[in-house]
């Protein structure tokens, strides 16, 4: 604190600011500046990419753990993969169920290649059960010792069957179905 005479008045006044006129830069200690840990990951969908690279920071007690739930929702995928460029894929990246991060922890500054499987659609299930039960029902429609109405109008006569063979044909139609479930998919099923 200052105090200064006048010599008009002979008042005293008192200033707060000191003999240099510069602002206090008062720096507040509760502020601490630290880097977060991050990973760059390099995203590959059913391993063909990379379709994105970004930067994703670690988080957790030990800030060491991926944040898989937000790369999950962010990119539509069902699950995560971790991936090697001349292998392939490899073993799912797991996560707590709670809190979306990887049980694994990851070092700073690494560069990680994951393998995403993206949601199936729901029209897809829909269409094939759909589907199915269409074959199904025109399956048993021609095996009917008497036929409908409709079928008689498309003049498709095939005969009777017994009814075991239709039973027949629904075990071969599910079967089928079930190994050539990868074959559907590279058909595009």
């Amino acid at each position: 604190m200052e105090i200064e005479n006048t010599k008009e008045t002979g008042e005293i006044e008192a200033s707060t600011q000191g003999p240099i006129d510069e602002p206090k830069s008062d720096p507040n200690p509760r502020t601490v500046k630290t880097k977060v840990p991050e990973v760059e990951i390099r995203l590959y969908r059913r391993g063909k990419g990379p379709i994105d690279v970004f930067q994703s920071r670690l988080g957790g007690w030990e800030q060491d753990q991926l944040e898989v739930r937000e790369i999950l929702e962010k990119y539509g995928f069902k699950s995560i993969y971790a991936f090697n460029t001349q292998s392939g894929r490899g073993v799912p990246i797991r996560f707590h169920p709670r809190n979306g991060r990887s049980i694994l922890g990851y070092k700073d500054g690494s560069v990680i290649h994951v393998d995403g499987e993206p949601k199936d659609s729901l029209i897809k299930p829909i269409t094939k059960i759909l589907v199915g039960i269409a074959l199904i029902t025109l399956l048993i429609a021609l095996v009917m010792k008497d036929t409908p109405a409709w079928i008689k109008k498309l003049n498709i006569s095939v005969g009777d069957f017994p009814p075991w063979v239709l039973a027949c044909v629904v075990i071969v139609f599910t079967r089928m179905r079930k190994r050539t479930k990868d074959l559907l998919k590279k058909v595009g099923w």
